[in-house]
C-alpha cells in the first residue's frame, strides 16, 4: 500500500496511508482555507493530488478511451495486453522458439520473475537518491545550501549531505533523511544530521 507525506509549508502534517493522509490534509483546509498543503508519494517523491473522486473518475474514462481506441492487431487489446516490439539476436530468437509456451510466454514469464526479485543494491541507491531529490526540489528548493545538498546525495556523502541539510526545519531533515534511506548505501556512510 502507498505511503503519502503532507507538508504545510515546512511542517509534516501527516504520514502514513492515503486516507489518513486526506483525512488530516481535509481538516487542515477546513480549518486554515488559505493553506496550500503538499502531498508526497513516499516512494516516488513526487507531489501527488489525493482527491479521490476525481482520480477515480479519470482512470474510468481513461480505461474507456484505452479500450476505444485500441490499436486493432496484434495482442489482446481489451485484456490490456498491447504487441510491440523487441529486439534481440537470431541466438535469443531461437532459445525462446524452444521454450514451452512460446516467445511470448516465456518472455512475460521472465519479466514477472525479475519484477519480483528483490532490486539489486545500485538500483535502491538511485531509486532513493531519485525520491529524495524530487521532494528536496519541490521542498527545499529555496533552503540554503539546497544545490550543495543535492551535490553531496549524488556523490553518495552521506556526511557531507548531513552537513547541507543542518539547520533547515526540522520536518524537512526528517523526512529527507528518511526518503535517503538507502541514497548513502553505495557511499560513504550514514549521514550525522
Amino acid at each position: 500500500m502507498n505511503q503519502y507525506i503532507a507538508f504545510v509549508d515546512f511542517k509534516c502534517l501527516a504520514l502514513g496511508e492515503s486516507e489518513v493522509v486526506w483525512a488530516c490534509v481535509q481538516k487542515h483546509i477546513e480549518a486554515h482555507p488559505e493553506a496550500a498543503p503538499l502531498v508526497f508519494d513516499e516512494a516516488s517523491g513526487k507531489v501527488v493530488d489525493l482527491d479521490f473522486e476525481a482520480d477515480t473518475k479519470r482512470e474510468a474514462e481513461e480505461s474507456e478511451a484505452t479500450l476505444k481506441t485500441a490499436p486493432a492487431g496484434p495482442g489482446r487489446p481489451k485484456l490490456g495486453v498491447v504487441a510491440r516490439e523487441v529486439s534481440l539476436l537470431p541466438r535469443h530468437w531461437e532459445w525462446l522458439a524452444g521454450q514451452t509456451g512460446g516467445a511470448s510466454a516465456t518472455l512475460r514469464s521472465l519479466v514477472e520473475t525479475r519484477m519480483k526479485a528483490p532490486p539489486s543494491p545500485e538500483a535502491l541507491t538511485k531509486a532513493s537518491r531519485e525520491t529524495t531529490y524530487r521532494f528536496l526540489s519541490v521542498i527545499a528548493g529555496n533552503l540554503p545550501r539546497y544545490e550543495d545538498a543535492l551535490r553531496y546525495l549524488y556523490r553518495g556523502d552521506a556526511k557531507r549531505f548531513g552537513e547541507q541539510i543542518d539547520g533547515w526545519p526540522e520536518d524537512v531533515v526528517s523526512c529527507a533523511l528518511k526518503l535517503a534511506g538507502h541514497a548513502f548505501e553505495t557511499g560513504e556512510g550514514q549521514p550525522t544530521s
